[in-house]
């Protein structure tokens, strides 16, 4: 263990007591969860608590983030949560007594592994009323599934976020199984589906291709200036649902 991760779980109560009190102080001047959007991104902490920013473009981010307060969400699934910065936005987004479900994967090469010590902090997101759950799984397991499913009380989600493996065949298996778990109506969203010539690991286009012609998705892309335009797919799920049989 490097001498930095040392004194950070040293600290680490004094520190997300602090980053609690910074979150609730932000909260009691930001009245509407709509008005809190920047709260992820104006945040600063300590340690293991530095930050919670989201890593997606910000006007990409906010125009998803717009759909879902639109969409009032009462079941919400999150894959990929990293930083914690989407996952309190979707707090704010889905209804005062909302389920929220949160899949991360320790030691997943795209982000994850968040350090148990975030965990508390995290479930500080959820509003009063709110039920959160932080599932450290692989989301590829089909007993993750089963536990999502249960978490939900076996009714449909409304709000799909995919931001886990970035590899083809993991969102491609992300997509499968968790997609047709979301309601007609019910919004699905999937981070970094423009090409990346600088990451080829990330392969999320590839699917995307396939989404939007089948689908009629649409692209989340920001203006020039707003920072790495990486682009998120919306799909909202129509009345047939999400048919993923060959």
């Amino acid at each position: 263990m490097s001498v930095k991760n040392i004194v950070y779980n040293a600290l680490a109560n004094p520190h997300r007591r602090a980053a609690l009190r910074q979150l609730r102080d932000f909260e009691s001047k930001l009245l509407s969860p709509r008005s809190r959007f920047a709260l992820p991104f104006v945040y600063r902490g300590h340690g293991h608590f530095k930050t919670i920013q989201p890593k997606q473009n910000p006007l990409e981010i906010e125009e998803l983030f717009e759909l879902a307060c639109d969409l009032e969400p009462q079941r919400v699934l999150e894959i990929g949560t990293a930083r914690g910065g989407t996952l309190y936005l979707w707090t704010q987004a889905a209804r005062p007594d909302a389920t929220i479900v949160s899949v991360d994967l320790p030691g997943g090469p795209f982000g994850g592994a968040y350090c148990m010590y975030r965990t508390p902090f995290y479930q500080s997101f959820a509003r009063e009323g709110q039920r959160l759950h932080l599932e450290r799984a692989d989301s590829h397991d089909p007993q993750t599934v089963r536990q999502v499913t249960d978490l939900f009380a076996n009714q449909p989600a409304d709000f799909l976020f995919i931001d886990g493996d970035h590899t083809y065949e993991g969102v491609k298996a992300d997509f499968e199984q968790y997609g047709p778990l979301v309601r007609p109506g019910g919004l699905i969203g999937l981070h970094d589906v423009l090409p990346r010539d600088d990451a080829p690991a990330i392969e999320v286009h590839r699917l995307w291709d396939q989404i939007q012609s089948k689908y009629d998705g649409r692209e989340i892309v920001g203006p020039e200036g707003s920072g790495r335009k990486i682009g998120i797919g919306v799909v909202r799920v129509p009345d047939t649902g999400i048919n993923v049989a060959p």
